[in-house]
């Protein structure tokens, strides 16, 4: 709602500024007008003008020719007098009459010549006067044209900018007030939601607190009714009380010990790193090993920092294993965590690492000072990077310090008191942003002085390369410092506050009580193990409908099954009855073709023998071989009529009876169709019980695939149910387990509150009654006064 009562002062001002604008506009088109009127008079004016100026021109080209022609007069009249006088020098004898009357009118041209002249001059000035004057009036007005002309179109600038302008804040405004629109429309829509849900957050608040009130009744009926002392009330028999297993803190516990293992391993990686580079370094500079051995304080040092994997790695690993330690099914306190000593015993030998390396790193930085291209600069970030490592080491001793602090409850209990454990934590978290601190002054200082060793002209390749390793790793250092501290102190409220004491009390808990509350949790879990039974399970009713269905329609289809069987087992026997036929028809062809084959092989015997009488016997032989043609042609007549005839069960036998052998052959056909009909019809018996057999398999088998499916699709709906019932209880758990912690956080509150007022009306009561003896004392002092 500020938001919108802020749009709505800005979009009035905006109203505002445009109104004011508008009649600026007005005032200043009402100036251009009157400018262009100005301009319209001013260049008739100057056409006036124009036009007086072409009448001067016209009058002028008038005189001037007036002039010339007086001119030439006056010279013709100057060539007659020179004339007149050349003839007067030679007739002076004649009469005086005539020499005057030329001197007078000599006289009278002088006169007239000398007004033309005089004429003339005025006016050539009044010309050249009203000539000066014109072109004056012409530059001013010229210049005025011109001035008006950019006064104009500046006007017109302005006026098309402000109108551009707003326009453009017209449109902006207008698409703000859309926009404003929208959005007030939908704060509308979201405060009408907010009030429907706080309306229902209301009535679920009551329904709460109703059943909250509900089961505090019934709670304290009970309490009072079964329970006939009450231990929670006295500290010293509520401190024997198992406290409950807080599994929220636990989950906690584990994700702030994963977290701060991540963050250790990065410090661990950035402290090997340096005490690597610094190795490194060592070896170069001041003197390289490879060209020169270092003195032995470099040698010292070197060795001391080549073991520096034997403490660092140590700490990562006592970290992990205090990190396997912490699981779900244990209980995570000062008291019971057994492997934070051994993560203490190994931050305290990397410490007294440190204290040991420490006067080798600061004679190495003093011999570094010594050498010969060290200039001051240098020497002085020297000094600053030896202060850096005091400070390092002192600020790592106070973080052992408080680390043994920390790990002396889980060797012996009453080591340290529960009120100081705050206290330690939170000097801790201040020593973590300290190191942080200090760590990234150092490495400011270094960066500095890498800087001057790039300006010294000895400098090599390999000293820059370690150098600017050995920044890197700083800055990872620093980087890893800064996330321990701000992690450190973003979980303070986590480490101060004891998850584990029974209910009303502040007192810590022992290893013993650990245990028993573990051995409680496993006997709880086990009885509601043991408690949980499956329901039986039962077709549904729509189910069970479903299923008759079925059943009624595969009875339905396996009547239709029966008779299409029928039917195909008719058609079966039919063909097999037609197959047998022509197997025997077969038979008989293959006989016929035999003794065909029989009799063709005695002709040639015949022939064979005709041949081989002599040349007379040839024609007996052809006759007897023409005989032999039409006896055979004649059976074959005969048999094809006789064929027709002959008939049996089987079908039709196109057989080729002769006299000898009529009678054979029938009887021997009589018993091949007795043989192969006995043999048809134990066949079909056969086909008919398995055909039967495989129909009903296969009806069953339909029945029970659809059986299956539709049991399928019961069991992932009663899934889905049983999901959505699983989400609704974890839920409602949920939202129980937070208005019951928000209630008892309220009672609570209320509690301390009124032990609070309790406490200050006791102190003002104190106070009052000091203060009444006080006036008693005065008052009586006054009386014996």
């Amino acid at each position: 709602m500020a938001n919108v009562t802020d749009l709505q002062t800005k979009y009035s001002k905006l109203a505002q500024e445009y109104s004011k604008l508008r009649a600026q506009n007005q005032v200043l088109k009402k100036a251009v007008v009157d400018e262009q009127a100005n301009s319209a008079s001013f260049k008739e004016q100057l056409k006036q003008r124009d036009q007086s100026l072409r009448k001067q021109e016209q009058e002028m080209d008038s005189l001037s020719f007036r002039n010339q022609q007086l001119a030439k007069r006056v010279e013709l009249l100057q060539e007659e007098l020179a004339v007149s006088e050349s003839k007067g020098k030679k007739g002076k004898s004649k009469a005086d009459s005539p020499s005057q009357h030329g001197l007078e009118t000599q006289s009278v041209f002088d006169e007239d010549l000398q007004k033309k002249i005089e004429e003339n001059e005025r006016l050539h000035i009044q010309f050249y006067e009203a000539d000066e004057h014109h072109r004056k009036q012409e530059a001013e007005l010229t210049t005025r044209l011109q001035e008006l002309e950019t006064d104009s179109g500046q006007h017109q600038a302005v006026v098309d900018g402000l109108t551009t302008k707003y326009m453009e804040t017209i449109d902006r405004l207008q698409s703000d007030r859309a926009r404003l629109e929208v959005k007030a429309q939908t704060l509308e829509r979201e405060a009408k939601e907010c009030r429907m849900r706080t309306e229902e957050c209301q009535q679920q608040l009551r329904r709460c607190q109703s059943e909250l009130n509900r089961q505090v009744k019934q709670s304290s009926s009970v309490i009072l009714e079964k329970v006939p002392f009450n231990d929670t009330k006295f500290g010293d028999y509520n401190s024997l009380n198992v406290p409950p297993h807080n599994r929220r803190h636990q989950l906690k516990a584990r994700d702030v010990a994963g977290q701060a293992l991540s963050f250790i391993q990065d410090l661990v990686a950035a402290l090997l790193n340096f005490h690597s580079y610094t190795e490194q370094r060592v070896h170069i500079y001041p003197l390289d090993s490879s060209i020169e051995p270092i003195s032995p304080l470099n040698q010292k040092f070197s060795q001391y920092l080549h073991e520096n994997a034997a403490y660092v790695r140590p700490l990562e690993d006592g970290f992990l294993q205090l990190h396997q330690s912490i699981t779900e099914d244990t209980v995570t306190v000062l008291e019971t965590v057994v492997k934070l000593k051994g993560f203490a015993d190994n931050f305290s030998s990397y410490t007294s690492f440190l204290l040991k390396i420490l006067p080798y790193q600061l004679k190495s930085l003093e011999e570094e000072c010594n050498a010969p291209l060290c200039t001051a600069a240098l020497i002085a970030k020297n000094q600053e990077l030896q202060s850096d490592m005091k400070r390092v080491t002192s600020v790592f001793e106070k973080l052992q310090s408080y680390i043994k602090l920390l790990a002396l409850p889980s060797v012996r209990q009453d080591a340290m008191p529960q009120s100081s454990t705050s206290a330690v934590f939170t000097q801790l978290a201040a020593s973590l942003h300290s190191l942080h601190d200090v760590i990234k002054e150092m490495s400011k200082h270094y960066n500095q002085k890498a800087s001057f060793e790039q300006e010294l002209p000895t400098i090599t390749q390999k000293l820059c390369t370690t150098t600017e390793c050995l920044l890197g790793s700083l800055g990872s250092l620093t980087s890893s410092t800064g996330k321990i501290a701000t992690f450190f102190s973003n979980n303070l409220d986590f480490f101060t506050s004891s998850g584990y004491s029974p209910r009303g009390s502040t007192v810590a808990l022992n290893p013993l009580q650990a245990e028993s509350m573990l051995a409680n949790k496993k006997k709880a879990a086990a009885y509601i193990h043991a408690i949980k039974q499956g329901r039986p399970q039962s077709v549904p009713y729509r189910d069970a409908l479903s299923n008759r269905r079925v059943l009624t329609s595969s009875t339905e289809s396996r009547e239709g099954l029966t008779q299409q069987v029928h039917q195909s087992q008719e058609k079966i026997a039919r063909l097999e009855q037609e197959k047998e036929h022509w197997l025997l028809e077969a038979q008989l062809g293959k006989v016929r073709l035999e003794k065909e084959n029989q009799r063709i092989a005695d002709l040639e015997a015949q022939l064979a023998a005709a041949l081989g009488g002599g040349p007379n016997s040839q024609p007996a032989a052809a006759g007897t071989l023409s005989e032999s043609h039409e006896e055979a042609e004649e059976e074959q007549q005969a048999a094809g009529r006789e064929s027709a005839l002959c008939t049996s069960l089987v079908g039709m036998l196109c057989t080729t009876p002769t006299v000898e052998h009529g009678r054979d052959e029938e009887s021997r056909e009589q018993l091949i169709k007795t043989h192969y009909m006995a043999r048809v019809g134990e066949l079909t018996t056969q086909l008919q019980i398995s055909d039967s057999k495989a129909v009903h398999f296969h009806s069953e088998c339909r029945a029970l695939a659809k059986r299956l499916a539709i049991a399928e699709k019961s069991r992932e709906t009663l899934s889905e149910e049983v999901k959505l019932a699983n989400q609704k209880v974890t839920r409602l758990q949920d939202e129980l387990t937070t208005t019951k912690r928000s209630y008892e956080d309220q009672l609570s509150m209320m509690s301390d509150h009124l032990c609070s007022m309790n406490e200050t009306l006791s102190k003002q009561r104190e106070e009052i009654d000091t203060l009444k003896l006080g006036s008693k004392g005065n008052a009586k002092k006054n009386k014996g006064r």
